[in-house]
């Protein structure tokens, strides 16, 4: 009674500890990210978006998760992955949904920019009838989250589609209206910025004719602009011109309204010491406040680092117990497996940001010997066959050859009698390539995938398997510059996809 007490606090303490360093995690990534993409750096930048977003998901945080994705998108239709890009938004898509569900409303603002990059690379592909149909959506979107900013942005927006489209009316529309938004508000900067940028675009595109009009347009209106501006500085001007002039009549006309005068600063002067000295109090307040802020997130962060040494401390305190009993009982094997997962994903997260070392590797003895080692767990019949090229990769041979073998093993398990497993390697660019593990078994039920690779995500039977193995993988997997994914495409059985990049 009492190790399962100990287990049930176990599980109690993982659920609670791992959503509260996941918005951490998040931001940590996050700057890690933003860095690399100032560096141009884009691929590490991409894998890094992509790590954030899956720890904002895993906090709800999903303002933070949606910013991260679309980056990564953006990122991966830079070098023309679209289809890696149309799924990742997709999936940004799916977990919005999720969290619209949980949290009982809709969430336009955040579909927004979802919505926009998908019309982006619509645009960039000349898919006219797909971008026309996100740009209706968009629309909608931006019209219920009625926030000012959006609807600037779809201006500018549906100008670029229509003139892209060769829709040159509609696009002067839309394009002019942004301008007399900008135009009203007298920030005639952002103007500018805007008819440059239209400029910009026409030369890219290679459209002679959208960079005549742009320019045309933009000549007319700087020089209707410059002389608005000239005449509001004439206007000010002779506005303080016609003050001092009446400030002089006003003290020529009376010595007694120099006597007023110096009154009414001295009480002035007691009005801006009186505002000094709350101006001060507020700062002091301020400072204080502040201090004690810094203060209880060093206790959060103290507290959270002492919860994970606790987790490692009673998986520890378990193994001393669990070996006087008898190693044979099934029950007994599952604890001591459960135990040992836990200390090694506490380990793996805490250097998660230290990188395997890498080696040359020749990929198709490599892929061979890893099949091997299963040959003979299988089951009547089926065929184990491996598909890779006689090529040398950087890889870390270890971690791989341990996360090949977890998916081939349960690849074997859950293959019926004259099935097929394949392990296949294909290479995806000069610094990416995929080793694939394919079955013809059962498949993963749609409801398990979302928290296929996250830990503690349900109660389960010990003797059954604690969920772990696929977490472990997917933290290895990010020690080597890559991840580890479920294809949901394949539908004949599973189909697991390891991508590393060098």
């Amino acid at each position: 009674m009492k190790r399962v007490i100990r287990l049930l606090i176990v599980i109690a303490l993982c659920y609670f500890v791992l959503p509260a360093s996941a918005q951490g995690k998040g931001d940590g990534l996050r700057k890690q990210a933003q860095k690399s993409l100032a560096d141009k750096d884009y691929t590490r930048a991409r894998y890094m978006f992509l790590q954030a977003y899956n720890a904002y998901v895993d906090a709800a945080q999903y303002d933070q998760a949606v910013a991260c994705g679309v980056q990564a998108s953006a990122l991966y239709h830079r070098e023309n992955l679209y289809n890696e890009a149309f799924k990742l938004l997709y999936g940004v898509e799916q977990n919005l949904i999720d969290g619209e569900r949980k949290a009982d409303r809709q969430m336009p603002a955040l579909r927004y920019p979802i919505t926009r990059e998908r019309l982006q690379m619509y645009i960039k592909l000349r898919k006219s009838a797909s971008a026309k149909d996100q740009l209706a959506k968009l629309k909608g979107w931006a019209e219920a989250a009625k926030v000012d900013s959006l609807d600037t942005d779809l201006l500018y927006t549906e100008a670029n589609y229509y003139y892209t489209f060769g829709q040159n009316q509609q696009g002067d529309a839309a394009f002019n209206a942004l301008v007399q938004r900008y135009a009203q508000q007298k920030d005639y900067d952002k103007a500018r910025a805007c008819y440059k940028e239209m400029i910009s675009t026409g030369r890219r595109s290679g459209s002679v004719t959208l960079v005549a009009r742009a320019y045309d347009k933009y000549m007319a209106w700087n020089d209707s602009i410059s002389a608005v501006e000239a005449q509001e500085k004439y206007d000010a001007l002779k506005a303080q011109y016609d003050a001092s002039l009446q400030t002089i009549e006003e003290k020529d006309n009376s010595l007694a309204a120099r006597q007023y005068t110096i009154i009414g600063l001295c009480v002035l002067a007691l009005i801006l010491a009186a505002a000094l000295v709350l101006g001060g109090i507020v700062l002091l307040r301020f400072i204080m406040q502040t201090r004690k802020q810094k203060k209880v997130i060093k206790t959060v962060n103290e507290h959270n680092a002492l919860k994970t040494q606790f987790i490692r401390n009673i998986s520890a305190q378990m193994k001393p117990t669990l070996d006087t009993l008898d190693a044979s009982q099934p029950g007994v094997q599952a604890l001591l497996a459960f135990s040992n997962h836990i200390e090694e994903l506490s380990a793996l997260e805490d250097t998660l940001t230290e990188p395997y070392e890498m080696e040359e590797t020749n990929v198709s003895t490599f892929c061979e010997g890893v099949m091997d080692q299963i040959r003979g767990t299988e089951k009547a019949g089926v065929t184990l066959t491996v598909n890779a090229p006689k090529l040398t990769v950087k890889i870390n041979k270890e971690h791989t050859a341990r996360i090949l073998l977890h998916l081939l093993r349960n690849a074997a398990e859950h293959t019926p009698a004259d099935g097929k497993i394949w392990l296949d390697f294909k290479k995806r660019g000069a610094h990416t390539q995929q080793f694939i593990v394919t079955d013809t078994g059962a498949g993963i039920p749609e409801e398990q995938r979302a928290s296929l690779f996250k830990p503690f995500s349900g109660l389960k039977d010990l003797t059954q398997g604690d969920g772990l193995g696929l977490p472990i993988c997917s933290l290895e997997a990010t020690k080597m510059n890559g991840n580890l994914s479920l294809d949901t495409d394949y539908a004949k059985g599973a189909r697991f996809v390891l991508e590393l990049h060098g």
